[in-house]
């Protein structure tokens, strides 16, 4: 444990965010019916009337044919609509994709204000020199859980450590769990009583207990920036429970109740 840990401790203590154009189709006249061919005999007249009528007939198909086309052409354009439509769609897919990885948003509080609740606890007295801190805290940890286990008594809530002092060589503290009901048989050091209550700031440590150091100057520096003053003690609460957690995989809010 750095003595600058010992220091920012002590001294947070007294210290101080389409349209579709469609051409009109040509209708085209049927062409006059050939005259017939004068024939030299005197029985042509007979065969001319049957002549007129044959290109005639042949000449009413040949519109019926045209708008036949012209019914095949409009079906074509329609198809080109489909494709735009279908096309509409399509970016419209890269905005949702892109809205997954919004929750990375993710940022501890640092220096929330917040109102702590009392809790009942379960409590031990401690003293500790910073070189065997963490060992010291997991020690008091380990016999409040070893006597809440004979009991059958459960946790309501987090572990926490309420440091009451500090110095240059150590600290004295209060482990505490809190419960819903009063355990018996309780040793000289140990008690039943209450959380700490009131307003306070909120800060998140993440990593080792020895890490702390980098945490708590910047909660000093924090106090100091906004001119806060912070009440003789502070609160660690443990996220992740001490006895089973990795000792680098610890999260840790960090309570500095205020005057």
């Amino acid at each position: 444990m750095t003595s600058f840990r010992r220091l920012a401790l002590a001294a947070l203590i007294p210290a101080a965010a389409l349209s579709l154009g469609l051409s009109g189709a040509l209708a085209q006249s049927p062409s006059p019916a050939p005259a017939a061919s004068a024939s030299p005999s005197a029985t042509s007249p007979a065969p001319a009337p049957s002549a007129s009528p044959s290109p005639a007939a042949s000449a009413s198909p040949a519109p019926v044919a045209t708008p036949s086309p012209a019914a095949s052409a409009s079906p074509a354009p329609a198809a080109s609509p489909s494709p735009a439509a279908s096309a509409s769609p399509s970016p419209t897919a890269p905005p949702a994709a892109a809205a997954t990885p919004a929750p990375v948003q993710t940022a501890d509080p640092f220096g929330l204000e917040t109102t702590l609740e009392p809790k009942k606890v379960v409590m031990v007295k401690g003293t500790a020199n910073w070189d065997s801190a963490f060992d010291t805290l997991i020690d008091a940890f380990k016999a409040l859980n070893t006597l809440l286990d004979k009991q059958g008594i459960k946790h309501a809530g987090n572990s926490m450590i309420v440091y009451t002092s500090t110095d240059d060589t150590g600290f004295t503290f209060l482990a505490e769990i809190p419960v819903e009901q009063d355990p018996k048989n309780l040793p000289k050091d140990m008690s039943v009583g209450k959380s700490p209550e009131g307003k306070a700031l909120k800060f998140v440590h993440r990593g080792s207990y020895d890490n702390m150091d980098n945490t708590y100057e910047a909660i000093t520096n924090h106090l100091d920036d906004k001119r806060l003053e912070a009440k003789d003690t502070f609160i660690e609460e443990y996220l992740t429970d001490p006895l089973k957690t990795a000792e680098d995989k610890l999260v840790i809010n960090v309570f500095v109740p205020l005057k």
